[in-house]
């Protein structure tokens, strides 16, 4: 073996087959065990926004014009091209770990695992929030769950109760993202259709009212949260069938979703009642639902919120699980974090991992921390980028069943655009998020070389760490 003196050639195996492992390969026949196509576009789209819940505040903080303008122009900006992305690393390297492989083999184990590490505690405070929101939901018909012990007890039951849903396997999961999907989104379908007749087209030019200051901060940030976390679903990779043609198919298709499930409510919402912007808050479509038609499109409302966190819950869990496991076949963590139940097959240890540590952090308050995911979630995606970028250029012959049809030149314009609003984002960030991530950042470190110990002194069992491409690999 040694170094071509031509272009880099890809390494054997990845020239016959994607990258496997240790738990799992892609197969050329269907799989019923194995995610299929709808139940994976659903589980994208509670990824990435489970329904127009959350986007309010963009109406709030800049107006009506200028929310529709966000949510139709920054799909192209940032959701595309990490989509993209995520396309083409998900079926070149379709293993449990998804974005941790993708950084391990651009760069080395060093930054596969401080990518997981960011990852992963991200995601687990994503877990955590979702039975408080969950909660706070349901207080509206229940106000025993406002405060006290009767809180505390709904969020950690609803926890368990999750956990154990996700537990019974990704197919029930993924079917139950489909359900809970329809079913959250049916009220707003109604709400449109009722909204047709009173919709005055010229609300939609509004820049908000005289007097109230624009709030870019929020604006951004909304727009931000509600349209990112594309490539979460890349941890499942290893669990779909024939990820090299569903992976694709299922990021395109969720993206029409999520972009129709943001703009056409929002287009009915705000052409239909004159603008009070201030009351544009998180929730506020049920007020809108009772203005237009009544209390039973606002309880309705509510209700499909509820399912949406559930989707929203689950959907991230399934993600941080699996991510875990392929962290366990990367030997990045000890073995037995990728342990499977053998009744549903599941990765129950990492399924207990994720919910121990989002319990921990839904009885916390939290708002820096969840501030501080963002910032970490943006660390990881300037190296998701920056790997992406790396691998293109330095193995350009490495079998990609996807490929984006760009040139190096290109992808570098399409990855510069988002990622100068990942450091905007991060340049913006109070002195407090700044030294909890980095805080967080030194953590994943200190784990990185922590685990390295262990595994010299073996005190823990390790799988072999999966080989990286290196030019020594190329004949």
């Amino acid at each position: 073996m040694g170094i071509s003196h031509s272009t880099p050639k890809s390494p054997p195996y990845l020239l016959e087959e994607p990258l496997p492992t240790a738990s799992t390969t892609a197969t050329a026949t269907k799989d019923p065990k194995k995610l299929a196509l709808i139940p994976l576009i659903f589980l994208i789209y509670f990824e990435v926004a489970g329904g127009p819940y959350g986007e309010e505040q963009a109406v709030g903080a800049a107006g009506p014009l200028l929310a529709i303008l966000g949510f139709l122009i920054f799909p192209f900006i940032w959701s595309i091209p990490e989509a993209l992305v995520t396309a083409e690393l998900a079926t070149t390297f379709p293993g449990n770990g998804g974005f941790v492989i993708w950084a391990h083999q651009a760069f080395g184990p060093f930054w596969g695992s401080l990518m997981g590490s960011w990852k992963f505690l991200c995601g687990v405070i994503n877990i955590a929030s979702y039975p408080v929101l969950c909660v706070d939901y349901l207080k509206l018909l229940f106000p025993i769950f406002s405060s006290g012990l009767p809180r505390y007890l709904a969020v950690l039951f609803s926890t368990l109760l999750l956990s154990f849903l996700n537990y019974t396997g990704l197919s029930i999961v993924g079917y139950t993202a489909v359900s809970l999907g329809i079913i959250s989104l049916s009220p707003f379908l109604v709400l449109t259709l009722i909204s047709i007749p009173k919709i005055e087209p010229i609300r939609w030019l509004s820049l908000g009212e005289k007097g109230v200051k624009k709030d870019w901060t929020l604006f951004f940030n909304t727009l931000f949260w509600n349209l990112n976390f594309w490539d979460s679903a890349s941890t499942l990779a290893g669990e779909v069938d024939q990820p090299q043609k569903t992976f694709p198919k299922a990021l395109f298709s969720a993206g029409m979703l999520v972009c129709l499930a943001y703009l056409i409510p929002l287009l009915a919402a705000t052409g239909a009642i004159p603008l009070d912007q201030e009351d544009w808050v998180d929730g506020y479509f049920a007020n809108v639902a009772q203005i237009i038609a009544g209390k039973w499109l606002k309880v309705w409302v509510e209700v499909g919120a509820v399912l949406s966190t559930i989707g929203l819950f689950e959907a991230q869990l399934s993600s941080c699980a699996y991510q875990l496991l392929g962290m366990a076949d990367l030997g990045f963590v000890p073995r037995f974090f990728g342990v499977r139940s053998t009744w549903f097959n599941t990765p129950w240890v990492g399924i207990l991992i994720s919910t121990v540590f989002g319990l921990a952090v839904s009885f916390m308050d939290f708002s820096d921390i969840i501030s501080s995911a963002n910032f970490l979630y943006s660390l990881g995606m300037l190296l998701e980028f920056a790997s992406f970028l790396w691998l293109r250029r330095r193995w350009p012959a490495v079998n990609r069943p996807y490929k984006v049809p760009m040139g190096l030149p290109g992808l570098v314009i399409m990855c510069l655009v988002p990622s100068g609003f990942l450091v905007f984002v991060m340049a913006i960030a109070t002195k407090t998020v700044c030294m909890v991530s980095g805080l967080l950042t030194l953590v994943g470190i200190f784990w990185y070389f922590l685990m390295n110990f262990c595994k010299s002194r073996m005190w823990l069992g390790f799988d072999t760490v999966r080989e990286r491409v290196e030019d020594g690999d190329v004949e």
